[in-house]
């Protein structure tokens, strides 16, 4: 995901501060990693540098000082160019799991065990899918919050099956990875 991208869409509806962007953006990306204080403030810094953002002032509300960052026209259109654009897919797929169950044949004569590993990983998928439900089913979650939920749940199933699979080609893929 862009953050210097997702900053410029939360800015899109008027001006606001870092403190005000990080929240939002825990908020309206509830399965994403929480931004850092200090991601959001550099990226803002970028944003300015780059002419996309602007400093509109500085409020306190009774607190401490704060800078406004607001879009400005060059700001708006890379927004909209990068909303636009299709998101390819990934061309390498980079997949921890697939790596760990490799090595572990590799090193089966050490103590590792490729399908052990396979079915705690699974146990584990089943753990945050469960998470995840109980989540998206709470009668106060809004539809961001089911969407985002749904999203993670289709690429933990999509896990799911890979596992299966390849639990099933275990003894093939042992052949294949210790014969060369």
């Amino acid at each position: 995901m862009s953050t210097r991208h997702v900053l410029l869409g939360l800015l899109a509806s008027g001006p606001r501060h870092g403190y005000d962007l990080k929240r939002r953006h825990d908020e309206r990306f509830p399965q994403a990693r929480p931004l850092a204080y200090a991601q959001v403030y550099t990226t803002l810094q970028r944003l300015v540098r780059d002419g996309l953002v602007e400093v509109e002032g500085t409020d306190s509300d009774g607190g401490p000082e704060r800078t406004l960052y607001r879009t400005t026209a060059a700001g708006r259109g890379e927004l909209l160019g990068w909303a636009g654009e299709i998101t390819p897919p990934a061309p390498h797929v980079a997949n921890e799991i697939f790596a760990k169950v490799v090595v572990s044949i590799l090193v089966a004569d050490q103590g590792a065990d490729p399908a052990a590993h396979l079915l705690a990983q699974r146990a584990a998928h089943m753990t945050r899918m469960r998470e995840l439900t109980a989540v998206k089913s709470d009668s106060g979650a809004d539809l961001t919050t089911v969407l985002s939920a749904d999203y993670a749940l289709a690429h933990l199933d999509a896990d799911l099956r890979w596992m299966t699979t390849t639990a099933a080609r275990l003894t093939t893929l042992t052949a294949e990875v210790t014969a060369a």
